[in-house]
């Protein structure tokens, strides 16, 4: 007894002891707020179409503003619900956070479903974005916060992973069903998260910072198997809650704070302005417009499928070829890929010398079936699949990372809440641009500008971003600290 006691306490003796099984599950519960979220942001791409067949009802069908609203009006409820999640994190806790985006959700899917006017579209849509922008925030705190630092790498992933397959679940359901449908289909994921959230814990940490000693080690229990020694985590947890101080102006202004805030905040409006949100949310109709040989709905499921492979690639990749290496080829394929549809947008099929607008005015047309099937080109969507997969590989899903491994501990609440409207906004912005852009000078026009920022892109990396791989998040703030970062990559 004597001898197996000092072991049962040895902190690697109690990492081995740990089970992840719980843990797992808990993640699941979360991410499907991610599943949610990328379903609904894509909801558009199979949905303009049918909206814009003959039969419609007239009182649905949208012009070209409308068109432009429909689209981007996801992302500027997910700015305001990402800046909401901010109060919320902190007034009820990451759990309840992520279950209280179900309302918005599901009012907005009913919207959806119901709607018999343009304006019932609209605040569907912009409902569900509230959703995604407090699930967005949510989610990968509570993650963070509830899993053991072995698995912490691959489970910070899962959000990202989870919101893609969301698109291509919409991607495939849309080849067979309509989009009131669709919208109904969007309510099971909301359903089946609210009913498991409510058996899995709070998170230790917030739990802690309320005082609750009892319930926080019952909930790390909990996670970690009953078989683990929860003394030193907890011990941990405490330490670290008790230096938190709140940050001043003056700190603010200090090369510590700054500059990987702004570093963050430009990663997050380059991501955006690479084009990927339009280019997801008016996948389909793209395609229809490009003419390219097989019919736009099985092109958007394929792209689906590719941009899930690469970030499950990148999820393997990125604590081996390091964060830099995989930015530079990620940007490397995204230029290449937008180089070459510029190219080939600079040439589209004849158009009567006319924008490819259709009779309504609107972005993206509802062609016949002998343009969308047989008689394009395979270079188009080629080079799409090669744009998302590049993207898949490196600003998608490292963006994410390097802003929750660069902002300093104590600004994380306000900074991630700053780059989170940053981005949702920019995205707004340039999703609603981007339909008046392709209605006056066709697709040419902004994928040559992403082309552009592509470029833009590499240059940021090569200057401006640290290389973080295997360093600890005190050895990254540290980087920052000494000579305000100028010392070259940690």
């Amino acid at each position: 007894m004597d001898e197996r006691t000092p072991l049962l306490k040895r902190p690697s003796n109690s990492h081995s002891q740990v089970r992840n099984s719980r843990l797992y599950l808990a993640v699941t519960a979360a991410v499907l707020g991610n599943f949610i979220f990328g379903y609904s942001m894509v909801y558009p791409s199979a949905v303009l179409p049918q909206l814009q067949k003959p039969d419609v009802d007239p009182r649905l069908r949208m012009n070209k503003s409308q068109t432009a609203l429909f689209g981007s009006i996801f992302t500027l409820g997910a700015a305001a619900g990402g800046l909401g999640a901010m109060v919320l994190n902190d007034l009820i806790g990451r759990k309840l956070s992520i279950m209280s985006s179900a309302v918005p959700s599901s009012v907005g899917f009913m919207l959806l479903v119901g709607a018999s006017d343009r304006w019932m579209l609209h605040l569907g849509r912009f409902l569900t974005g509230i959703a995604g922008g407090i699930t967005a925030a949510s989610i990968p705190v509570y993650i963070s916060e509830i899993s053991h630092k072995r698995v912490r790498g691959t489970l910070g992933s899962c959000p990202q992973i989870t919101a893609v397959l969301g698109a291509l679940v919409l991607y495939a359901l849309g080849l067979v069903l309509p989009w009131r449908w669709l919208a109904l289909a969007g309510e099971v994921p909301v359903l089946l998260m609210v009913v498991l959230l409510m058996f899995m814990p709070s998170s230790p940490r917030r739990l802690l910072s309320l005082h609750k000693d009892q319930e926080a080690e019952r909930a790390l229990c909990w996670l970690r198997g009953d078989r683990y020694d929860t003394d030193e985590e907890l011990h941990s947890i405490k330490e670290s809650i008790s230096t938190q101080t709140r940050v001043t102006l003056a700190q603010l202004l200090t090369p510590t704070f700054y500059k990987p805030i702004l570093i963050s905040v430009g990663m997050r409006f380059l991501q955006q302005m690479t084009g990927i949100t339009p280019i997801l949310v008016y996948l389909e109709p793209i395609f229809a417009q490009s003419q390219v040989s097989l019919e736009a709905k099985y092109d958007a499921v394929i792209v689906g499928v590719v941009r899930l492979f690469s970030v499950i690639l990148a999820a393997f990749l990125m604590d081996k070829a390091g964060r830099k290496a995989l930015l530079y080829t990620s940007s490397m394929l995204m230029f290449l890929a937008l180089l070459t549809l510029t190219v080939t947008s600079h040439n589209p099929c004849p158009t009567n010398g006319t924008a490819p607008v259709d009779h309504h005015g609107t972005l993206l047309t509802s062609v016949g079936a002998d343009q969308q099937t047989g008689t394009g080109s395979s270079v188009p969507i080629i080079s799409t699949v090669v744009f998302i997969f590049g993207y898949a590989m490196g600003w998608g899903p490292i963006t994410w990372l390097l802003m929750s491994e660069v902002l300093p501990l104590a600004a994380r609440g306000v900074a991630s809440g700053i780059c989170v409207a940053v981005s949702w906004l920019t995205a707004f912005c340039l999703t609603q641009a981007f339909t008046y852009l392709v209605s006056a000078y066709g697709l040419v026009v902004p994928y040559f500008a992403f082309t552009v920022v592509c470029v833009l892109c590499l240059l940021f990396n090569a200057v401006c971003i640290p290389e973080t791989r295997g360093r600890t998040l005190e050895e990254i703030e540290d980087y920052f600290r000494r000579s305000g970062g100028s010392e070259g990559g940690p």
